[in-house]
């Protein structure tokens, strides 16, 4: 018969996670100087990764609307090659100076957040913080488990989003999933690539939309990277929560610890 784990251990000031059945949320060591970056590649990236849902969707969509409407991509491109004047003649300033604060704020959010959350992650450790591995409901499960972090990069490459559905972080696989397809649709990307495919590339050329396509390496880069990650630590609380639960169930209280 199974022990019941102590209220200490069940019950912690700082807990290292948690398991719903729409989502694995924990908190782990990270690089803030990593998360800024990614908060200057994308606004609201930063935030999903570590978990702080809200506030990402409330910075990706005015990132997505900023953009858009300021036709930043657009710019960016012309200012690439070469094109400087077309740069300045499509940009819409209105919409641009909207940017500033954003980008700012979601670089230093980010960059803070971190560094508090690695607070608590190490303070989670020394403690000994456990979670309840297994959650459910009337409409989905989630568990701990060992996962394998080259699958979910693999799956990111087919599509993003997919990586983060492997290893249950539903909000951010169906935001990224989402935004994934209406990029896809309003840049034309499978156009391109079955025009490309047909040796066609002048007409790939002109079918493409960079300014909805150059959402893209951003995208990507980012959900490759956090997805694996994501599984990384997930396959070390996994380990955690295990000798937790073997050390609070089966380990003797006479057992000789190293001094």
């Amino acid at each position: 018969m199974e022990k019941k784990q102590v209220e200490s251990i069940r019950r912690k000031r700082r807990p290292k996670g948690m398991a719903a059945p729409l989502n694995i949320n924990f908190i782990h060591l990270r690089t803030p100087w990593v998360i800024a970056w990614w908060s200057a590649t994308y606004m609201g990236f930063a935030y999903f990764s570590m978990g702080s849902y809200i506030k990402g969707f409330i910075l990706i969509f005015l990132e997505a609307l900023i953009n858009v409407n300021s036709r930043l991509n657009l710019a960016i491109l012309y200012s690439f090659t070469g094109r400087f004047e077309l740069a300045k003649q499509v940009l819409d300033i209105n919409w641009l100076l909207f940017y500033v604060p954003i980008y700012i704020f979601g670089i230093w959010g980010g960059a803070r957040l971190t560094v508090d959350l690695n607070k608590y992650s190490l303070l989670a450790d020394r403690g000994e913080s456990t979670m309840t591995p297994f959650a459910i409901n009337g409409i989905e499960i989630a568990f701990l488990d060992k996962r394998k972090p080259w699958v979910a990069a693999a799956l990111t490459l087919l599509a993003p989003g997919l990586g983060h559905l492997y290893t249950h972080r539903l909000p951010t696989s169906f935001y990224i999933l989402a935004w994934w397809f209406i990029i896809t649709i309003k840049g034309h990307l499978l156009q391109c690539v079955h025009l490309t495919a047909m040796g066609d590339f002048a007409g790939a050329m002109n079918a493409a939309d960079p300014q909805w396509l150059l959402f893209l390496p951003s995208m990507y880069a980012y959900s490759v990277y956090d997805c694996y990650v994501n599984t990384v630590e997930y396959n070390r609380l996994f380990e955690q929560e295990q000798q937790r639960f073997i050390i609070d169930n089966y380990q003797s209280l006479d057992f000789p610890m190293p001094s």
